[in-house]
This record gives structure tokens, sequence and C-alpha cells, in this order.
């Protein structure tokens, strides 16, 4: 049987709004509306945009940018619960989130998720407007231009011996849930699986996805059980 191994995005599955937006409408000219229509189209890479989007805030702002969102930002009911779930089940969860680390770390620090299985893009405010960096971009399997490149992430882990259930909801976690064994999806991400035909399990909270989990793993035990008995 297959270990499963979750990966979860963080603006707007995680959290309830999209913190990358959130930032744009708050701080940044009216510019940035027509990058994220682009990116959204497909017109512009990921990486191009979010990129050009910060390009648009002076660096200075940094303090200004966290507090707002440490103020605002709401987490997704039932988040704590299943980050308790998977450490009892002794499931891997590997944040995987297109946002920036100078707010992803702060926010996900009160759910003790170590450094180490959370990936998100970089930043730079040494210059005049804040740079973002790309510590996961796009190896040569992929010409996304993701920035944070999801599928490059999920291909470190064998498919023969990882289940890898996906949880998303936007354009930043499409090409991974191509590539996943089990989707969670709303919004924008759920609309697109189903125009492509990909199978994926909506959710509203955090909560949906443990009573699903909680289903799949009593009805493999159930299974197991009966196949044990059939072959005494």
């Amino acid at each position: 049987m297959k270990k499963p191994i979750i990966f979860c995005d963080f603006d707007g599955t995680i959290t309830k709004n999209d913190n990358i937006v959130s930032l744009m409408k708050r701080f940044a000219p009216k510019e940035w509306e027509q990058m994220k229509d682009d990116v959204l189209a497909q017109n512009l890479s990921i990486r191009e945009g979010v990129g050009q989007m910060f390009h648009l805030i002076p660096s200075v702002r940094k303090k200004e940018l966290l507090d707002y969102l440490v103020d605002t930002t709401e987490v997704r009911p039932g988040f704590s619960d299943f980050v308790q779930y998977t450490r009892r089940e002794g499931i891997e969860l590997y944040i995987v989130s297109g946002g920036i680390d100078f707010f992803v770390y702060p926010l996900l620090e009160p759910f003790g998720i170590p450094k180490e299985r959370i990936f998100c893009n970089g930043s730079d405010f040494t210059n005049k407007t804040i740079t973002i960096t790309w510590p996961y971009a796009c190896g040569e399997d992929c010409t996304n231009d993701c920035g944070c490149c999801k599928p490059g992430i999920l291909n470190r882990f064998d498919g023969e011996t990882y289940r890898k259930i996906v949880i998303g909801d936007s354009i930043t976690d499409l090409e991974a849930a191509k590539q996943a064994d089990q989707v969670f999806a709303r919004d924008f991400l759920a609309e697109k699986c189903k125009a492509l035909g990909i199978a994926s399990v909506p959710f509203e909270s955090f909560h949906d996805i443990v009573k699903k989990l909680k289903e799949e793993k009593e009805g493999h035990d159930e299974h197991s059980g009966e196949t044990l008995e059939r072959t005494r």
C-alpha cells in the first residue's frame, strides 16, 4: 500500500484570502490588476506576474505589509485540527506555496510546521522596490515558469512509494493537481479541474478534508480486514 503524503497550498487555501492579492489591493498602484488578470488568463507566467507585482511596492514598506497581514489574515477553519490529524496518523505534510517567505513563515509559525517542510518563494528588500527570489524555480522538466514549482516538488517523492494528495484553490496548484493521486480543490482550481476532467473533492474547511481522509482510512481498514479473513 502506498503511503499518503500531502502537499497543501497556503494562500487562499490555508488562509481564507490570497495574501498576495490582499497586499496588492492595499499597497500597490492599480497596474497590479492587469498583471493579475494576465496570470489568471495564462498570458503571463506566475513567476513573471508575481515578480512584476511586487516590484510596484517600495522595500521600506516591509513592516507595514507584514503587520497588515498579521492583523487581517484569517486561517481557514479546521487547519489546526488537520495538522494534528496528520501528526497522529504519521502522514507527511508539506506546505507548497506561491506565497513569499516574509509572510508565509510568520503566519504558519503558530502551527509548528518545520521550515524544512515549507516550500515558498523568497524575498529581497535591499533594493528600492521588493524583489522576489525563486529558490524552487522550474527545472528542465517543467516549462510553466511556475515560480515555486509545485510539480517539481512533487517529483522529489517516488510515485511508487507515495500516494500524493494535493490541496489547493488556484492556478498555482493546477500543474501539481495534474500529477496528484488525489485532489482537494476549491474556487478557481475546482473549476479548472472540472474543465480538464481531473477528479477532485470539494472542500470549504479543513474539517471537510479530515472527515474524508478518515472515511477513506476506515474503508481501507475494513477492506483489509475482510481480505485477511478470506485468506485464513
